[in-house]
């Protein structure tokens, strides 16, 4: 495995490949940061290590991690290439271009861009079917959900092969079906700032006050399921019964900030059979158990964090 660009989402898919099992090499142009890689690498393992979340030991792990001098030596012999460069279009085309140029003709290339398609990136590139978006949340080891996102000239077979060696890594992947600004990760959360933003411009809320009710509220319901699983499992009649009920308050809630983007029959209909293939209505009673017994989980887990912390441990 092959990083070109050494910053913190550099040194943190070296932590996921390398964690794999993969050997992985990290190319950073800059000597001063890449005199800090191994280090780098070393305290978030040590971390990682402390709290239970390695099944190997440090040495093992840093061991596979090599740092390159340059980036011909990084990508050489490379199954596949993540780009971890910043998020300047010319920057990311110029190294797709040297990649492309150096790795051997099966490799995938990904750029772990949070925005920019890869449309814009590689577009006219020799080799460019090779490539996509493998858009990770920070810090990939700890957050696991990736987006690969396709361009309209990348193989299917290319894509394929990322969504595997993802899920080989401990990854999460998740197929985005057509390019898009921010992609889903980045829409999504952009919705919620943005409605942020405005409570504390109207007055309605303090900040403080509003990430606490993400963090106590929103936030552990969402870490064991979704926004639909959560409307499908909040109200009996499921999502159906959920966008008849309260789609009008949405509605007006929308129409306040100048949206105009109505729950159509059509469209939570939609929505509706996908969801019936994971949370069928004949168990709906046992999956909203299922849902409270993993925040019951959750719970005991965060006292125990507390306690630890409340004693003097870290």
């Amino acid at each position: 495995m092959a990083i070109v660009g050494g910053g913190s989402i550099g040194v943190a898919w070296a932590i996921v490949f390398a964690r794999s099992g993969f050997a992985v090499s990290v190319f950073e142009p800059d000597p001063a940061r890449r005199a800090r890689l191994a280090d780098e690498v070393g305290q978030r393992l040590d971390a990682l290590r402390e709290n239970g979340l390695l099944a190997e030991g440090v040495s093992d792990i840093s061991r596979r991690v090599a740092v390159a001098t340059d980036l011909d030596h990084a990508v050489s012999g490379a199954v596949h290439v993540q780009e971890c460069v910043p998020e300047v279009i010319d920057l990311k085309r110029e190294i797709f271009s040297d990649v492309l140029r150096v790795a051997d003709a099966a490799t995938t290339v990904a750029s772990s861009s949070s925005a920019i398609a890869i449309s814009e990136v590689a577009a006219g590139l020799q080799g460019n079917n090779r490539c996509m978006v493998a858009h990770p949340g920070n810090p990939p080891y700890l957050v696991p959900v990736v987006e690969i996102v396709p361009a309209p000239f990348t193989a299917p077979e290319a894509v394929d092969s990322v969504m595997s060696l993802m899920s080989e890594s401990g990854m999460v992947p998740v197929r985005v079906n057509r390019e898009i600004e921010g992609f889903v990760f980045n829409r999504l959360q952009g919705a919620l700032l943005r409605e942020a933003y405005c409570l504390v411009r109207d007055g309605v809320a303090t900040p403080t006050a509003i990430d606490l009710v993400v963090t106590a509220g929103l936030g552990r319901r969402w870490s064991v399921i979704g926004p639909f699983a959560t409307a499908e499992l909040n109200t009996r009649g499921g999502i159906r019964a959920h966008a008849e009920r309260l789609g009008p308050a949405y509605a007006r809630m929308g129409a306040d900030r100048g949206q105009d983007d109505p729950w159509t029959p059509d469209l939570v209909e939609q929505v509706a059979e996908d969801l019936e293939s994971r949370y069928p209505a004949s168990r709906w009673e046992e999956h909203v158990m299922q849902r409270d017994l993993e925040l019951m989980r959750f719970e005991v887990d965060r006292r125990r964090s507390t306690d630890r912390t409340t004693d003097g441990h870290p």
